[in-house]
């Protein structure tokens, strides 16, 4: 709400004091799509979750594994060896949430991939908005797949298509 606010301001207030303001919209998301190299990264993104999705269910499967014997012959183990099997599937537990955390967590190889991967492609797209808005003479443009919320769009101002020919 406080960002609908300050763009209502800008637009009113900018053009009481410069004119008629200028403003456009893009869709992002459908610009990624188009891409090919966002396209890539996606790809490569999707293999790496993948890749450790699957890890992750070989230490899933083997706690599981270890528990059912553990919960089989639990009543004929003697206390030591009771005590052994608890702590191996205690530090398989640690285990599994390390490794999530690792690659999915907020700071994981997850968030650093995608940043790694998303960067030279959104540094792309922001220099071709930027073409557009200079050569359009454009004060403003919006996001509108982002969290900025348009109530209303006129078509007539969707720079996605000339961001996009910029781009190819």
């Amino acid at each position: 709400m406080k960002k609908l606010i300050i763009i209502t301001a800008i637009l009113c207030f900018g053009s009481i004091g410069f004119g008629q303001t200028k403003v456009g919209f893009i869709n992002s998301e459908a610009i990624t799509k188009e891409l090919p190299e966002a396209q890539d990264a996606q790809q490569k993104l999707d293999n790496l979750v993948r890749d450790w999705q699957g890890e992750l269910k070989k230490i899933e499967d083997e706690w599981k594994k270890k528990y059912d014997e553990y919960e089989r012959n639990k009543l004929i183990m003697s206390d030591q060896t009771r005590a052994d099997k608890e702590k191996e599937l205690v530090e398989l537990e640690n285990k599994i949430s390390q490794f999530r955390e690792q690659k999915f967590g907020q700071n994981g190889e997850l968030f650093q991939k995608q940043e790694e991967f998303m960067k030279p492609i959104q540094n792309k797209i922001f220099n071709a908005i930027k073409i557009v808005a200079e050569e359009e003479e454009y004060d403003f443009i919006f996001d509108k797949s982002g969290e900025i919320l348009l109530l209303y769009a006129n078509e007539k101002h969707d720079l996605t298509n000339l961001v996009l020919e910029v781009l190819k």
